[in-house]
């Protein structure tokens, strides 16, 4: 069985998941957003006290609050970083997405080691996720479904009475509509929605009064 770990991170307030097989200790790391020692030292006593072996970072997007996180824990714990190639541009220009939202300084590149597409099955241990494309929010949105979990892990593709915001690069309101009513509104009503801001909720109550889809 697969468990679900939420972190709340930096000052956008983004939620980073760690998803980890009971039995085998495999984890995933979803969209690490920790960028202050603080945060890093929660995260890292919490996969220490759990004694998880994490085996991949995955980037529902590549949003600078999604992917503070992402350098670090790859260097710390030598695994590879999974995302969609249509974000690439977004990982390499960490600095310019910073410096758009008022921030100073430099910030790292990040860049995909392995490119997910849809239909993409994602282990871990004897759970997995499977990859939906869903762009919109950004060329490269992609949403995590764990059907024996009974959840998604949706981004910023979907939240709880809202959707992703279309007025960064490469976003597209149409698109992200689309997305949103063709691939997760025909999923179980009773799928729980695990977004990357705010609370959770699920695919039956955004179908049923969600203004935004």
């Amino acid at each position: 069985m697969l468990k679900v770990k939420q972190f709340v991170f930096n000052a956008f307030g983004e939620n980073t998941y760690v998803i980890s097989d009971s039995e085998t200790r495999e984890a995933a790391v979803i969209d690490p957003g920790m960028m202050a020692e603080s945060e890093r030292r929660e995260f890292d006593n919490y996969i220490s006290a759990s004694q998880l072996k994490i085996v991949e970072v995955i980037n529902t997007h590549l949003h600078l609050d999604h992917c503070f996180g992402n350098n670090y824990v790859r260097d710390r714990y030598g695994v590879k970083v999974a995302a969609n190639i249509g974000d690439a541009p977004l990982g390499a220009d960490l600095t310019g997405q910073l410096r758009r939202f008022g921030g100073r300084g430099d910030a790292d590149a990040v860049s995909i080691d392995v490119q997910l597409k849809e239909g993409d099955v994602i282990k871990i241990g004897s759970g997995e996720l499977q990859v939906i494309e869903t762009p919109g929010h950004s060329p490269g949105g992609i949403c995590l479904y764990c059907p024996q979990g009974g959840f998604l892990i949706s981004g910023d593709t979907l939240f709880r009475g809202g959707v992703g915001r279309t007025d960064l690069y490469g976003g597209n309101a149409r698109q992200l509509s689309e997305s949103i009513r063709k691939k997760l509104f025909t999923l179980p009503d009773e799928t729980k929605v695990l977004p990357g801001h705010d609370r959770f909720t699920t695919i039956g109550d955004e179908k049923r009064s969600n203004p935004y889809v």
